[in-house]
Parts: C-alpha cells; sequence; structure tokens
C-alpha cells in the first residue's frame, strides 16, 4: 500500500513540474505566432480573387 502513496506523490509531482514549465514558456513567448496571421489574411484573398476569376472565366465560356 506505501508503493502507491509513493507512485501517487511522484506523479503529482511531475505533473506539476510539466505544469510549471508550461506556464514558463507561455509566459516568455513560446507560442506566439506573429507571421501566420498575415500570410493567411494574404492567401485568403488571393483565394477569393482566384474564385471570382474561374467564376468569370466559366461565365464567358458559357455565353
Amino acid at each position: 500500500m506505501s508503493v502507491i502513496y509513493l507512485l501517487i506523490s511522484i506523479s503529482i509531482v511531475v505533473a506539476i513540474a510539466f505544469f510549471i514549465a508550461f506556464l514558463v514558456a507561455v509566459r516568455s513567448g513560446q507560442y506566439d505566432d506573429d507571421y501566420t496571421p498575415s500570410v493567411r489574411m494574404l492567401f485568403d484573398d488571393e483565394l477569393k480573387i482566384a474564385s471570382k476569376k474561374e467564376i468569370q472565366t466559366t461565365e464567358e465560356k458559357q455565353n
């Protein structure tokens, strides 16, 4: 029975260590992504323009 208490206490210590490491990474800006939103915005505009051109070309072919 004492082994279970030992394993539970060790697992709690490990979980707390991982949580602290996660908080340090978040506060240091590890997960901040400044580049992707700007690129995503540009690709969305290009896709909308491309789809409008495709619609126009298919309408011209039908006429």
